[in-house]
């Protein structure tokens, strides 16, 4: 989806709008799918709301909605059978039981103004994909970082064994063609969200926790109120429910200190000797893939992780970094859980290739690799360039930086600037805004200040561009990071990559003729012969 859409902004962060929360219907209200009769989305086009319309679709719900422009989900969602407008017109909304909407969607809307004037019932996208987990064994994937490529394992790795789950994805994962699907086998994979709070909505039996660092400070105000909901969020699962989390975050530890402490079943994973499933001997190849051993130590391996199978397992998955590792082994956790065989697991996640905007290859020109990573935060940028830094091996890495919201931005802007300090060439676009206006004092130039490397802060995208394709030789790799509309500068990149190397070769080209001239001038030489 474009970055001027409604729904890809709510998809990407949060949001203070009221739509959050007085729009916000509750799950009560339409306890079941059959419940919500006909159902219109307004921003249908985003991650987060058309998985939850396909799913619908595929229940067979009446579904209709709309958005700013054209997509290729809005022409995907027509073609299952979705009734879509391009536009927000408040007559669209006429028949409808069910209005969703996403935290973007404003009180001031059209579509929902008209909505409420007729007293329709009006749900957040979180609600309404917990109506659509009504009857099913939850797998909720939470995490200030890495939940969409977590969830994406998951999904990837029961159907390679057989199992048909349902899952909602915040993004299109190659091997699967889509973000979403209704499955048979009565287990539901979300990835929840915690950007505005909403995974509160959910009642997971299996809850992983990727990571719980501060974010998303426009909606929670501090680092308090976002650790207190990862704290609630665990609190939802059953007496006989499961909580998944990384031993190497300080968040995810002590929420499973205090999980467990309250009685909850804990498995931890990591590096770390607090690990349960404990990775060893990790390593990235230049091939943009990771070896790792994953540890059960005796005695220390958990109810329902199989105590009498291997204690050791190699992994071989085709996607760089130790964060990769970590997320698969996050990812083995749930499927031991759910019974797949340990072997059968780790071989389904060595098909595993990857999930749209996450350390993705946009394409190579004159020996150089270009990737686009959604990382938006300093811990997920430092992650991405760690990981191309193992594959670029002795090659230099430049990296192409978009800051995403103004208050992240002024929040967040030293230790962006120390994570990008990995890279050999810094190239600073301007701050993408999504719904935020703009913050007085708060320009990318906050980030560029801490830096020394080539670059700087540069507001003309194309500038950039051809900056980056210029500092590139064989072997370099270049990467666009960020939340906002930089990943469209990939392609653009491998453009003036081959545009430079043409012109280099034409340069030659020339330089080789003028010599061949210049020798045949000289004395012995076939001129005149």
């Amino acid at each position: 989806m474009t970055a001027a859409s409604d729904s890809s902004r709510a998809d990407r962060a949060g949001s203070t709008s009221s739509a959050g929360t007085a729009s916000t219907g509750s799950t009560s209200a339409a306890g079941t799918v059959a419940a919500l009769g006909r159902v219109h989305f307004i921003g249908i086009g985003g991650a987060g709301m058309s998985a939850i319309a396909r799913i619908l679709l595929a229940r067979g719900v009446a579904v209709s909605g709309s958005d700013a422009m054209e997509s290729r989900q809005l022409t995907e969602l027509a073609a299952l059978g979705a009734r879509i407008h391009v536009g927000h017109d408040p007559a669209v909304v006429t028949g409808a039981d069910t209005v969703v909407v996403s935290s973007a969607i404003r009180d001031s809307n059209p579509e929902l103004m008209s909505a409420k004037a007729a007293g329709l019932r009006v749900l957040h996208r979180s609600s309404a994909l917990a109506v659509a987990m009504t009857g099913n064994t939850v797998v909720a994937v939470a995490g200030t970082h890495g939940k969409t490529t977590t969830t994406a394992m998951i999904a990837v790795l029961l159907r390679a064994v057989g199992r048909d789950p349902s899952f909602a994805i915040g993004g299109t994962v190659p091997a699967l063609g889509v973000n979403a699907a209704h499955g048979s086998s009565g287990v539901f994979v979300a990835e929840a969200d915690e950007s505005d709070g909403s995974f509160l909505n959910y009642r997971p039996q299996i809850a992983v926790v990727t990571n719980a660092e501060p974010d998303h400070l426009d909606h929670y105000g501090n680092a308090e109120a976002v650790y207190r909901a990862f704290d609630e969020f665990a609190a939802l699962l059953p007496a006989d429910g499961l909580l998944i989390a990384c031993a190497d975050d300080p968040g995810a530890l002590e929420l499973a200190r205090k999980a467990r402490a309250g009685g909850t079943r804990v498995i931890l994973y990591g590096q770390g000797d607090a690990a349960d499933l404990r990775l060893s001997n990790t390593m990235t190849s230049s091939g943009v893939g990771t070896v790792t051993t994953v540890v059960m130590p005796a005695g220390t391996v958990p109810e329902g992780l199989r105590p009498g199978g291997p204690r050791e397992l190699s992994l071989v998955l085709q996607v760089p970094g130790v964060h990769n590792a970590r997320n698969a082994v996050a990812a083995l956790a749930v499927a031991l859980e759910l019974g797949v065989e340990p072997e059968a697991a780790v071989a389904a996640l060595g098909t595993f290739s990857g999930a749209s905007r996450r350390f993705e290859a946009k394409g190579e020109a004159a020996g150089v690799r270009v990737f686009d990573d959604y990382a938006h935060h300093p811990t997920e940028v430092a992650a991405a360039l760690a990981a191309a830094r193992a594959v670029a091996g002795e090659h230099r890495v430049h990296v192409l930086f978009q800051p995403h919201l103004f208050s992240r931005t002024r929040e967040f802007a030293a230790g962006f600037s120390q994570a990008l300090s990995r890279a050999d060439t810094v190239a600073v676009l301007d701050i993408y805004p999504a719904r935020e206006d703009p913050i007085d004092g708060v320009s990318s130039e906050l980030i560029t200040a801490g830096l020394d490397r080539p670059g700087g802060h540069i507001a003309d995208p194309s500038v950039a561009v051809q900056l980056l394709a210029e500092a590139a030789v064989p072997g370099d790799i270049i990467l666009t990071v960020g939340a906002g509309d930089v990943t469209q500068y990939g392609p653009a990149i491998v453009t003036a990559l081959l545009d430079r190397a043409t012109l280099l070769e034409r340069a030659a080209q020339l330089d080789r003729a003028v010599l061949g001239e210049g020798q045949q001038d000289e004395p012995g030489g076939r001129r005149g012969a």
